[in-house]
């Protein structure tokens, strides 16, 4: 709102919150985790680090809500191809009984479903693909059958 009185408008609020803050806010020069990697500017190592951090402070604040978790799913760009980010995610939380199996998280490219846990571990967990246009063509769907009264096979 303070922005807005100071005469920002929509458009430039948009802006700031979709493509200047984040990871490339942080880091001032990208939002993309493999150009930040890459280029090993102290910024960019800042940017991953408070990434991670805000990662494992909210996945155990998950598991604190809801009694512990049986299961730990990395998806999106970076949860499926950045095995890095997966190891530093899982490591302080391990006291949630969470090991990974680092071959199988060094292998996980976010291609198929893969389980990247140790065989000791007390929480599974999983490198899962993510697939917008399946879910954007089912919301099509159940839109067009809303309005039509039923699309086959809907």
């Amino acid at each position: 709102m303070l922005l807005l009185a100071q005469g920002w408008d929509a458009a430039r609020l948009e802006q700031l919150l979709y493509k200047e803050s984040g990871l490339k806010g942080v880091s001032g020069l990208s939002a993309d985790m493999r150009t930040l990697r890459a280029s090993g500017s102290p910024a960019a190592a800042q940017a991953i680090a408070l990434f991670t951090h805000r990662l494992v402070r909210e996945a155990g604040a998950i598991a604190a809500a809801l009694g512990g978790i049986d299961v730990l799913a990395f998806t999106g760009g970076i949860g499926e191809h950045d095995a890095q980010l997966r190891r530093d995610a899982c490591a302080p939380l391990a006291f949630l009984g969470i090991h990974l199996d680092e071959a199988a998280n060094q292998a996980a490219r976010g291609d198929a479903v893969v389980a990247i846990h140790a065989p000791h571990s007390a929480v599974a967990v999983w490198v899962v693909p993510t697939d917008e246009g399946r879910i954007a063509a089912q919301a099509a769907r159940r839109v067009l059958a809303g309005l039509h009264g039923g699309v086959a096979g809907a």
